[in-house]
C-alpha cells in the first residue's frame, strides 16, 4: 500500500507542479507589408529549444516555468531581434514582432536543425543578394542549373541540370505559388514548360530541392524541383521603364490597391503588369512581344484561416531566326546571328486562376487547400532539317495545341511531442487534369499553308495521388524524414486522323517511398543522407500506343551532404549525388515519333560556397560536376546527347548603405557530347554579366549588360542532320543558336 501512495503522491505532484506551468506563444509579422512571416527561426536563448513560424507566422512554447525568457527571432534577409518576454504560471502570453529588412550578414545565418529537411540557405541568400533582371535569371537561382533559348526568346528554355538535358522541362519539376508550370503530353514535348508568364520584379523567393526526395512533388521531379514564391504584398506601388539595345524597351507597373488601410487590417491586394518589346540581336527582326497582367489579394476569412487569390493572363507574339548549321556559317550562306528560314516563329497565350486557403486550428493544425485553373494555347513554326525531306517547300512543321488544366493540392499537417523527439505528421491529396483540343503536329509552308496533318487529336489525362510525410525530430542534433506517395494516371487520346477517329485509353500507378536523415552537430555543422524513388510520366500518344506498358519509368537518387559554417562568414554545401533511372522514354514532338534510350546512370558532385568578403562585398561559386551513360550500349556508344559534364557559375555582389548595388556574374559550360559516340562536340563557353544600381527612397536607377565582354557564343547546340538548298545529301553537324553579343540595357524605377 505504502509504494502505491508514493507513486501516487508523485503523480499528483508532477500534475501540480505541470499545471503552474506557462505557455508563450507569438506571431511574427513582416514591417514592410504587415502580413505574417513564415519560416522565422525562433529561439529560447540558452535553453536549446527552437522553432519555426508557420504558415500564419505562429510560434508556441508550452510548459515553461515561470521566468524571464530571451526570445531570438531571425530570418535571412531581416534584422534579428532579441526580446525579453516573462512567462507566468498558468498562462499564455501572447508576444507580436514586426521583423525589419536588413542587409544579409553571413554570421547570423544558423545551420538550424529545427528546418533541417525544408532550409534552403542558398536560395534564401541569392534571392537577397542577387538582381533579378529578367525571366531567365529566375531560373539560374538554382546551383548548377543552366538555360538556353533557341526560338527567339517566346519559348520555353531548355533546362540543364545534374547531367540532364531536360529538353523543356522533362526531368524537372517547376511550379508558382503550388501552380504546375510544366504541361504533360504537350504538343512540342513531354513536361514543357515555359515560364514567361511570372514578372521578375514580383518574385519573393524560389525553393528548390534537386532529386526525387520530397514526398509531396510528384510528376516529373528526378533531376529535381522549382517552386517560385510571388510576393503576397506589394510594401509601395512602382513603375519601371526599361530601354535597351536592339529596340528593346520593357514597362512593368505594380500599384498597392489597399495601402495603409489594409496593412492596418493585415489585408493586402496589388495589381501589376508587364509589357516588353524587341527586335533582339538577329538579322532578321524579331518583332517579340509580350504582355502580363497579375492580380493577387490576401487576407482573413477568420483569425487563423488565410485566403490568397490570385488571377493573372498573359500572351506573346514573335518572330526567331531558328538554329543554323555550322556548314552555313563557314561558306558564307548565313551569317553567325543569321537565318536559314526566317519564317519560323509563335504565339502563345495563359490565363490563370489561383485560390490558396490555409487554417491553423486551435491545436497548432495546418490545413492547406488549393484549386488552380489554367486555358493555355500555344502554336509554333519550326523548322530543323531545312530541305532534308522536302527538297522543294522545305521541312517547315506548326505544333499547336489548346488546352484546359486544373487541379487540386491538399495537405492537413499536425505536430506531437513523444517523449523528447518531435513529429510532424503531413498527409496530402493532389488531383491535376489536362484536356487539350486539336493538337496537332503538321507539314507547313511559310506559316501560312498546311501541306500535311501528321498528328491531330485531342488528350484527356489525369494525374491523382496520395502522399504521407513524417518529420521526426528525434533530438536537438538527429532528424529523421520518412515518406511515401501514390500516383495514378489515366491516359486517354482521340486520334482525329483516323477513319473514323478512335478513342484509346491507358492506366497504371507508381508508389514512390522517400528516406531522409540529417544530423546537425551544431550550428555550424550538418550532415545528411537524401534518398527516393521518382518519375516522370510519357506522353499519352505514346502510353496509349503502347497499352500503358512501361509508361512510368522509375528513377532512384541519394545525395549524400554537409552543409558548413567553418567561419562565421564562410557557408558551403557540398553533395555527392547518384542518379539511376529505368528508362527514357522521350516523345519527339518535333518528329511525332517514340526515341526509347534504356536505362542510364548519372552521378557527380556539387559545391555551393557562399562568401561575405566585408560589410557589403558577397562571393559565391557553384561547382557541379557529373558523368551521364547510358546502361544499355557499349563503351564508346554510351554519351548521352547534350548532357552537361561541368558547369560553374559565380560573382561578386555589392550592396551598400548609400544605395548602390550590384553584381558580377559568370557562367561557364565545358564541351559536351552532342551525340551518342561523342564523334559531335558541343562546344562550352564563359560569359560574364553585370548589373549595377543605385537606389534612393522614391526611385532606383539600373543598368543590366550582358555578356560584358562581348564573347562569341552557342547559346543551344544539336546534332541535327539536315539537308541545305542544293545539296546532295543531308550533313549530319552542330546546328546553333547564337548566344548574345554585347547586349546594355538601362531603367528607371518610380516608387509610391
Amino acid at each position: 500500500m505504502k509504494p502505491f501512495l508514493s507513486f501516487l503522491i508523485v503523480i499528483l505532484v508532477s500534475i501540480q507542479a505541470y499545471a503552474h506551468l506557462g505557455n508563450l506563444a507569438g506571431k511574427v509579422y513582416d514591417q514592410a507589408t504587415n502580413l505574417p512571416l513564415p519560416g522565422v527561426t525562433v529561439q529560447l536563448t540558452g535553453l536549446g529549444k527552437a522553432m519555426v513560424t508557420n504558415e500564419l507566422g505562429q510560434y508556441r512554447f508550452d510548459g515553461l516555468v515561470a521566468a524571464l525568457y530571451k526570445v531570438e527571432l531571425s530570418h535571412v534577409g531581416f534584422k534579428t531581434q532579441v526580446i525579453a518576454v516573462t512567462v507566468l504560471d498558468d498562462q499564455t502570453i501572447t508576444v507580436n514582432t514586426l521583423l525589419a529588412t536588413a542587409s544579409v550578414e553571413l554570421s547570423e545565418v544558423v545551420v538550424s536543425s529545427q528546418r533541417a529537411h525544408d532550409q534552403q540557405l542558398i536560395s534564401s541568400l541569392d534571392i537577397k543578394l542577387r538582381p533579378i533582371t529578367n525571366s531567365q535569371e529566375i531560373l539560374r537561382m538554382v546551383p548548377g542549373l543552366f538555360i538556353g533559348q533557341h526560338a527567339g526568346g517566346g519559348k520555353a528554355e531548355q533546362i540543364f541540370l545534374r547531367g540532364f538535358d531536360l529538353d523543356h522541362g522533362t526531368d524537372i519539376r517547376l511550379t508558382v505559388d503550388g501552380m504546375p508550370v510544366n504541361m504533360v503530353s504537350h504538343a512540342h514535348g513531354q513536361g514543357y514548360a515555359d515560364l514567361h508568364f511570372v514578372i521578375p520584379e514580383l518574385v519573393e523567393g524560389v525553393d528548390f530541392k534537386k532529386g526525387p526526395y520530397r514526398a509531396d512533388k510528384g510528376n516529373l521531379t528526378t533531376a529535381g524541383w522549382v517552386d517560385f514564391r510571388t510576393k503576397t504584398a506589394l510594401d509601395r506601388s512602382f513603375v519601371k521603364l526599361e530601354a535597351g539595345q536592339y529596340d528593346t524597351y520593357r514597362a512593368v507597373a505594380g500599384l498597392d490597391l489597399l495601402g495603409a488601410k489594409g496593412k492596418a487590417k493585415n489585408q493586402s491586394a496589388y495589381l501589376a503588369s508587364e509589357y516588353s518589346y524587341t527586335n533582339s540581336y538577329f538579322d532578321n527582326p524579331q518583332n517579340f512581344k509580350r504582355l502580363n497582367v497579375i492580380g493577387k489579394c490576401h487576407g482573413h476569412l477568420a483569425a487563423n484561416t488565410n485566403l490568397t487569390l490570385t488571377g493573372s493572363t498573359f500572351w506573346s507574339k514573335w518572330n526567331h531566326s531558328g538554329q543554323i548549321p555550322d556548314r552555313a556559317v563557314a561558306s558564307g550562306l548565313t551569317d553567325f546571328f543569321g537565318s536559314i528560314d526566317p519564317s519560323e516563329g509563335g504565339e502563345t497565350s495563359r490565363t490563370n486562376v489561383n485560390a490558396q486557403l490555409v487554417t491553423v486550428t486551435p491545436r497548432n493544425h495546418v490545413i492547406k487547400n488549393q484549386l488552380f485553373y489554367s486555358n493555355y494555347n500555344f502554336e509554333l513554326y519550326s523548322n530543323f532539317t531545312f530541305f532534308k525531306e522536302d527538297t522543294v517547300n522545305g521541312d517547315q512543321i506548326r505544333q499547336k495545341e489548346h488546352r484546359n488544366l486544373f487541379g487540386y493540392n491538399g495537405s492537413y499537417s499536425t505536430e506531437t511531442n513523444i517523449g523528447k523527439s518531435h513529429w510532424t505528421t503531413t498527409l496530402g491529396a493532389q488531383y491535376r487534369q489536362d484536356i487539350t483540343y486539336h493538337t496537332e503536329l503538321s507539314h507547313t509552308k511559310n506559316r501560312v499553308e498546311t501541306l500535311n496533318q501528321l498528328k491531330f487529336g485531342n488528350i484527356n489525362e489525369i494525374n491523382a495521388a496520395l502522399y504521407a510525410d513524417e518529420l521526426i525530430q528525434v533530438s536537438a542534433r538527429f532528424t529523421v524524414n520518412a515518406g511515401v506517395r501514390v500516383d495514378y494516371f489515366r491516359s486517354q487520346y482521340e486520334d482525329l486522323l483516323a477513319a473514323p477517329a478512335t478513342i484509346k485509353r491507358a492506366t497504371q500507378a507508381i508508389v514512390s517511398p522517400k528516406l531522409n536523415l540529417y544530423y546537425t552537430l551544431n550550428p555550424r555543422l550538418q550532415l545528411y543522407l537524401n534518398t527516393g524513388k521518382g518519375f516522370h510520366s510519357n506522353d499519352a500518344r505514346v502510353v496509349t500506343a503502347q497499352n500503358g506498358r512501361e509508361i512510368l519509368p522509375a528513377a532512384y537518387g541519394s545525395d549524400l551532404g554537409v552543409i558548413f559554417k567553418p567561419v562565421p562568414k564562410l557557408l558551403i554545401n557540398a553533395a555527392a549525388w547518384y542518379l539511376w533511372l529505368q528508362q527514357e522514354f522521350v516523345y519527339v514532338g518535333d518528329e511525332g515519333v517514340v526515341e526509347p534510350s534504356g536505362r542510364s546512370r548519372r552521378a557527380g558532385v556539387d559545391l555551393s560556397v557562399r562568401y561575405q568578403i566585408s560589410k557589403i562585398l558577397y562571393a559565391d561559386l557553384d561547382l557541379n560536376t557529373a558523368k551521364p551513360r547510358s546502361l544499355d550500349a557499349e563503351a564508346g556508344q554510351n554519351y548521352l546527347p547534350l548532357a552537361p559534364t561541368f558547369t560553374s557559375t559565380g560573382g561578386l555582389s555589392v550592396q551598400t548603405h548609400h544605395g548602390f548595388s550590384g553584381s558580377l556574374r559568370y557562367r561557364y559550360i565545358a564541351n559536351r557530347p552532342a551525340n551518342e559516340d561523342n564523334s559531335i562536340v558541343a562546344q562550352g563557353y564563359f560569359v560574364t554579366d553585370m548589373q549595377a544600381n543605385y537606389a534612393r527612397r522614391n526611385y532606383t536607377l539600373g543598368l543590366s549588360v550582358q555578356n560584358l565582354f562581348n564573347t562569341r557564343w552557342k547559346e543551344t547546340q544539336f546534332a541535327t542532320e539536315s539537308r541545305l538548298k542544293g545539296e546532295a545529301a543531308p550533313v549530319d553537324e552542330i546546328h546553333f543558336t547564337p548566344g548574345t553579343p554585347f547586349f546594355a540595357r538601362l531603367s528607371l524605377t518610380f516608387f509610391w
